[in-house]
């Protein structure tokens, strides 16, 4: 009786560390997008302010990207009166979006120091900041509306 007790112990132990290895992270996700028209949807349906589509060697100097560990990236910023900002950025190997993620999140913190000095309701914003990765891809928002955002992004595989 005891040595089947172990075993059952044993066997649900094991059935629960394949379950959890088998729960993967997005980062390994086949995933392909349509950067452009992610970051466009993205733009439209999740904030009230009018943002600008930077080029894409504005993006890489924002973020600080590496450039040569992206394969293309697309970006809208605001004026600067609202911390409103969107990025979708395709890295060449999947495994450099860690990397990404932790610049994107410099950035946010970074606004949320400016934003602070001038103009502190928009720190909420950057409080809500969605970093997100699939893939080879890695995707900033701060918006209005983080909800309709993350619905956006779960369409698209994120």
């Amino acid at each position: 009786m005891r040595i089947t007790k172990k075993l059952t112990i044993l066997l649900c132990a094991m059935i629960m560390a394949f379950g959890l290895t088998a729960c993967g992270g997005g980062k390994d996700k086949e995933v392909s997008v349509d950067i452009n028209k992610l970051a466009e949807e993205l733009q439209t349906a999740v904030t009230s302010d009018t943002l600008s589509q930077t080029a894409s060697e504005i993006t890489i100097s924002t973020y600080f990207l590496n450039a040569d560990d992206v394969e293309s990236s697309v970006s809208y910023a605001s004026s600067g009166s609202t911390a409103c900002e969107i990025a979708v950025i395709q890295s060449k190997d999947s495994s450099k979006t860690g990397d990404v993620e932790k610049l994107l999140q410099s950035r946010v913190d970074g606004q949320s120091e400016l934003f602070a000095s001038y103009n502190e309701g928009e720190v909420a914003k950057l409080d809500k900041a969605i970093i997100k990765s699939a893939g080879a891809y890695t995707v900033l928002c701060v918006c209005d509306d983080t909800d309709k955002a993350n619905e956006v992004l779960k369409k698209y595989g994120f």
